[in-house]
């Protein structure tokens, strides 16, 4: 099958300044989160690699972005780490060597005709604000992020058009305080919910402070949902699936594009008794600064079911107690990630923001395939075949282009990721780039056979799939 592409549909990648900078140039007091939790438990990291030394993006920025230039990337994503853009939180007190970096990558991007994107934060929250004020439990925080917002606009939305506030806001708070699976593994549910306001928050306060600016642009956020299926038609799966997506996915989707709150949300948090604390002014902000755009990120589907057990009353509330995950017989699997395959997911988030999100302008920000080994499939001239990839992200672009035809509002598709980079944990173990790293031989860099593959459907604006 062959598919047109439209004329301006953004075909690009996406990345992050934690999982490719390196510490390189780093200042004293300068850790970010993902650092501290590095420093803290490097075991739990492949093989010990983490965001010490990345991919070297810092000095090696040109190389990747003339890459990017051979391919015809329309679009790269990447963060401006928060961490390192000042050498005092509260006084606000830029790093002129790390602010001059991030010009000259905006500037090269641009010579190279790739429009930058740039998110303000990816996992990237300061250590000391999380040491001084326990992170986004604090209003204090949201305050100095609507102030770095404002100050990172004057430097560079000049020439950044596209802003995004956040980067998957709910993942990391869930995974340390709902899931309690990552350092510092604290369990505090109620602060989960307290984490997950502030970042809304800090989104509208950071979309009025743009606004204000009055800059030639627009800004969106990031979020993650999990496209979510219920085992069954039952009444009892169906509710299962619902109260999911209430608590992981609408959490965001809702106030992002609506300006409020779901109600049965709210109800549900004052039962369990971890409604955030919040006033009715925050919710006025929330309500009157909603984002002009979203990026998406999907790679796989979330399924689930009525739960087959009671929940257990001396542990603390999760909203487990209202679902059980489920296994699709038969589904096809990356076994490398454990994640299932089920590129219809695209389809399927296309038509609820458009039947429930009045349509908003979308892309997808990230989608990808992490393999394990992928030195298995090098050929003699070293070039990774990996036809794996590109049958994944051609029948997720294939859905994606569909959607469009049946008038989705989806501006384009980013792929996870540029280059290999490091992922929390996952180190280098599972590849994902368009590009390869050579991590025991200088970072060195090389175009796989997917990098190949985009440039051509990039070049001839056509996708071909099979039937």
């Amino acid at each position: 099958m062959i598919q047109n592409i439209p004329k301006d549909f953004i075909l690009g990648a996406a990345s992050s300044a934690w999982q490719t900078e390196g510490w390189q140039g780093k200042k004293e007091g300068q850790d970010s989160y993902l650092d501290s939790w590095y420093k803290e438990e490097y075991f739990v990291w492949h093989e010990g690699y983490g965001p010490d030394v990345a991919t070297n993006f810092m000095e090696k920025y040109q190389e990747d972005i003339d890459h990017m230039q051979e391919i015809g990337l329309t679009h790269y994503r990447t963060s401006i780490n928060w961490s390192r853009f000042f050498t005092d939180y509260e006084s606000l007190t830029v790093d002129e060597d790390y602010a001059k970096h991030i010009s000259d990558m905006i500037d090269a991007l641009i010579k190279a005709g790739v429009e930058p994107m740039l998110c303000l934060e990816h996992y990237e929250l300061p250590a000391y604000l999380l040491e001084t004020y326990d992170g986004w439990s604090s209003k204090k925080v949201v305050e100095l992020f609507t102030s770095y917002a404002e100050i990172a606009f004057e430097r560079y939305a000049d020439r950044v058009k596209n802003w995004f506030v956040f980067n998957e806001p709910v993942v990391v708070q869930t995974r340390v305080y709902l899931d309690a699976i990552r350092w510092p593994h604290e369990q505090n549910t109620k602060k989960w919910m307290q984490w997950n306001h502030h970042k809304v928050l800090a989104t509208a306060k950071a979309v009025e402070v743009y606004r204000k600016g009055n800059y030639d642009g627009r800004i969106g956020t990031i979020l993650n949902p999990e496209v979510t299926y219920a085992r069954s038609s039952s009444e009892a799966d169906q509710k299962a699936a619902h109260i999911f997506d209430l608590f992981f996915n609408r959490v965001f989707l809702d106030p992002a594009v609506k300006g409020a709150y779901p109600e049965e949300l709210i109800e549900l948090l004052k039962k369990h008794e971890i409604l955030f604390d919040h006033d009715e002014e925050e919710l006025a902000i929330i309500k009157e600064n909603t984002v002009d755009y979203l990026g998406i990120n999907l790679y796989f589907p979330k399924r689930v079911q009525a739960p087959k057990h009671d929940w257990n009353p001396e542990t603390p509330f999760h909203p487990e107690q209202y679902y059980d995950s489920f296994e699709l017989p038969g589904r096809r699997m990356n076994k490398s990630r454990g994640w299932e395959i089920y590129p219809k997911l695209m389809y399927d988030m296309a038509m609820r923001i458009k039947e429930e999100y009045n349509n908003i302008p979308w892309l997808i920000t990230e989608n990808g395939m992490g393999i394990e080994q992928e030195e298995r499939f090098m050929d003699d001239k070293g070039v990774v075949q990996d036809d794996y990839r590109i049958e994944f992200l051609g029948e997720h672009i294939s859905w994606l282009l569909k959607a469009v035809e049946e008038g989705s509002s989806c501006e384009g598709y980013m792929l996870w990721a540029f280059t290999d980079c490091v992922s929390p944990m996952n180190a280098f173990k599972n590849r994902y780039g368009l590009v390869r790293i050579d991590i025991g031989n200088d970072l060195t860099r090389s175009m796989k056979q997917s990098g190949h593959w985009y440039k051509e459907m990039i070049k001839n604006r056509t996708l071909e799939t099979k039937d």
